[in-house]
């Protein structure tokens, strides 16, 4: 195929025969399991500051360090989790995932239980009376950071197999100008899970405790596992997969992986020789300088609006700011990935040629970051609506990226090449995420001797965030873009 052209054959056979649509019942699996893994992921965020912290006296930097270290934890994990579902496959792969991580949700719900044990407490309202600043209020938070960092760990664990499975599931189900908008599809899951959040967790926690959020929010990984298994397998295998759907999702292929993927035969790029190409670079530099900005706003967003505005995550005012920033979120990101579709079709670019264009066009949104402190002085919706639309920005340049590795790679390496780009990404969260708990922390003790771009204490350290949350996109495709220049596929 020609690296600067891309030309779509559709067979006879496809346009006579009513295709079934089963690819996009997959689809909707992996949305709902997208949106449960970050539903479990925002039980922390939602409940630390207004439910968890004064009974454990945590600080920022006690969150800073929790969020950090799981993030680094999920980027270790990574690198090796896309090989597991790879050497698994999809079925059994993103079965063992989603069990560890639910197992490990509802396990957060201990903690504190745990920690009074070792601390030799009778009740939680012991907890609560202890003098912030003693020794016991300092033993107390210690023990129980470290009680959460092992669930937590153990979360990444199970997390970290996900968009690795799903990737892959979409490049075994959809041909390459379908991808985009499928990851977007199912990656809207993240948005919708980061909105149903708010409306659902902290109600759970004021009305049963911060505990019951946790056990329940992490359940609903099971319900999904039942339907995981009666409903999916490979197309090739799928009862439910005509043979014009099958030649649909085939129609980009080349005679050679045709005949390799109805012999059964499949080329697999080792572990260690993907770090060869330039392409295996460019996923990484994307999501090593952008992912860290989606944590940042998925974790800190409702403590920002706690600690500046004063909106508790169980306020109706705090919930309604939380629903409005995901809101935006999850109907501006599907779009996105709609639209290098549009350039494929209508404009007859290759898929790559297409996402590039549209990447670029996502990575000036979050520009708009820079606004965010200075109008959160007239109104804490301002910040919400810049928020919600670098966070859609962000969605659809993920989607995107994500299936550049469809684009260039074989199948049968398609997870690999999301693990190693997910460490990456699971790095720079990390830094922001530990970095900003220090920083907030560092900054409110220095109150006005600190200063950045007009604000002062804890306002100018969310100045300094959004500033570097800003640019990060225009540097992440500039990166991309000088690694891989033009459409190249990856031979086995």
């Amino acid at each position: 195929m020609p690296t600067d052209t891309y030309t779509m054959e559709i067979t006879p056979s496809i346009t006579a025969t009513a295709k079934t649509n089963w690819r996009w019942v997959i689809c909707s699996l992996l949305f709902f399991a997208t949106t449960v893994n970050y539903l479990d992921r925002q039980v922390l965020s939602l409940t630390w500051k207004d439910f968890i912290a004064p009974e454990f006296h945590w600080t920022d930097s006690d969150y800073g360090t929790i969020t950090g270290f799981f993030s680094l934890f999920y980027a270790a994990v990574s690198l090796f989790a896309g090989k597991f579902i790879d050497w698994m496959g999809s079925r059994k792969g993103y079965l063992w995932a989603i069990f560890i991580w639910s197992a490990a949700a509802c396990l957060h719900a201990a903690c504190g239980w745990a920690t009074m044990k070792i601390e030799g407490l009778g009740s939680v309202e012991a907890l609560y009376d202890i003098k912030s600043g003693s020794a016991l209020a300092l033993a107390v938070a210690s023990v129980s950071v470290w009680l959460f960092l092992g669930c937590r760990a153990l979360l990444a664990l199970g997390e970290a197999g996900n968009f690795p499975a799903a990737i892959k599931v979409t490049a075994q189900y959809f041909p390459k100008k379908d991808r985009a908008f499928a990851t977007a599809v199912f990656n809207a899951g993240a948005s919708v899970g980061a909105l149903a959040a708010p409306l659902c967790i902290p109600v759970l926690a004021k009305l049963w405790g911060w505990e019951m959020a946790f056990l329940i929010i992490g359940a609903l990984g099971f319900v999904w596992m039942g339907f995981w298994v009666n409903l999916y397998s490979a197309p090739e295998k799928s009862k439910y997969v005509n043979k014009a759907e099958l030649e649909y999702i085939r129609q980009d292929e080349t005679d050679e992986l045709k005949t390799q993927a109805d012999s059964g035969a499949s080329k697999t790029i080792s572990f260690w020789r993907c770090f060869c190409f330039r392409q295996t670079w460019a996923f990484i530099a994307g999501k090593a300088l952008t992912d860290g900005v989606w944590w940042f706003f998925l974790f800190w967003a409702p403590a920002y609006f706690s600690d500046q505005f004063g909106y508790a995550s169980y306020t109706p005012m705090g919930q309604a700011l939380i629903f409005t920033l995901y809101l935006i979120v999850t109907v501006l990101s599907i779009a996105g990935g709609y639209l290098p579709k549009l350039y494929v079709e209508k404009r007859g670019m290759n898929p790559y040629a297409g996402r590039m264009k549209a990447m670029l066009m996502f990575a000036f949104v979050p520009i708009l970051a820079l606004f965010a402190q200075p109008l959160g002085m007239y109104s804490a919706w301002w910040p919400a609506v810049i928020i919600g639309l670098a966070g859609a920005a962000h969605q659809a340049w993920s989607a995107n990226l994500y299936s550049t590795i469809g684009d260039m790679f074989p199948t049968s390496t398609v997870g690999s090449i999301v693990g190693m780009g997910t460490m990456a990404g699971g790095i720079s969260s990390y830094i922001i995420n530990k970095g900003s708990g220090e920083l907030f922390d560092y900054a409110a003790a220095a109150g006005d001797s600190f200063s950045f771009m007009g604000f002062t204490a804890k306002p100018a350290a969310y100045m300094v965030v959004f500033s570097i949350c800003a640019v990060s996109y225009l540097l992440a495709w500039c990166a991309i873009k000088l690694l891989v220049p033009r459409y190249k596929m990856i031979e086995a």
